[in-house]
């Protein structure tokens, strides 16, 4: 185990002379010890730091297993866009997919067959669509992952019906440690950039004036991008009409001015600094 991290379950914990869930405060302990105690926890402090570097170079090369096994990945990921927006369609043999045939088996036959009919008579009475790619993939996950659609409001479904593809990109060797992510768009009415991105710098170092709080990677500065908005199609914003009456005159006027509004798309703001 590891003696730093367990040290920091300092609640709950029993001491000579104390009561059970008394906060332990380690510092007033160790200032208790016999010297010559002490001097060996300051030994066992030494060797923590230590672990703690060795620590940081691990995720140093575990950025590096990612940076490299995203250039694996990304062939995949690009015939992923490319079914998606339709500009290829996947041969027979990729379209294969064998679903669990206890669970096909399950289903009536009779049941089958009126599904059957059912489709047959839905295809008479509508003509046969054939829509591009894969309409919509990657809102249906927004709106299928917690964390994505909590972001996300009505409003952004439209435009995030034009999001074609999402890619991650890892720092070169020898850069300082960082992600961004990519968001790619189709042509629209809302805004005029093609990609989307948000730049996440990270460290992975113990701090000098605290080593044994370090815990892994951490982000400690992130940056956006600007989103040339068309007119009027800003959904990070909105305009609100609000009276004002004149201190002299005692006339009433109605005022218009814009104010912040919650949107997906205020993930890419300010532009740097913002932690998300």
């Amino acid at each position: 185990m590891d003696a730093n991290k367990a040290g920091k379950g300092e609640q709950g914990m029993q001491i000579p002379g104390g009561q059970m869930d008394r906060p332990v405060n380690f510092h007033i302990m160790e200032s208790l010890l016999p010297k010559v105690v002490k001097r060996r926890v300051h030994a066992l402090k030494r060797l923590q730091v230590q672990c703690a570097n060795i620590e940081a170079k691990f995720y140093e090369e575990v950025h590096e297993l990612e940076r490299k096994y995203a250039a694996l990945y990304q062939p995949l990921f690009d015939k992923r866009r490319d079914i998606v927006t339709g500009t290829v369609e996947p041969t027979d043999e990729e379209c294969e997919w064998h679903s669990d045939r206890d669970e096909e088996e399950e289903l009536a036959e009779e049941v089958k067959e009126k599904a059957a009919i059912e489709d047959a008579k839905k295809e008479e009475a509508t003509p046969e669509e054939d829509p591009k790619g894969i309409p919509e993939f990657w809102l249906t996950i927004f709106k299928s992952v917690d964390m994505l659609s909590d972001m996300l409001q009505e409003h952004d479904e439209p435009i995030l019906k034009h999001l074609k593809d999402i890619q991650v990109k890892f720092s070169e060797p020898g850069q300082p440690m960082s992600f961004t992510l990519e968001f790619h768009f189709e042509p629209n009415g809302y805004f005029n950039n093609a990609v989307l991105t948000k730049v996440y710098k990270m460290k992975s170092e113990p701090d000098a004036s605290d080593p044994f709080s370090f815990e892994g990677p951490e982000i400690i500065d992130c940056e956006g991008c600007q989103i040339d908005w068309h007119k009027g199609k800003d959904v990070t914003v909105k305009t609100i009409k609000k009276k004002q009456k004149h201190k002299g005159r005692g006339t009433v006027r109605t005022v218009t001015k814009q104010v912040p509004n919650d949107s997906f798309f205020n993930f890419f703001n300010p532009v740097k600094g913002r932690r998300l």
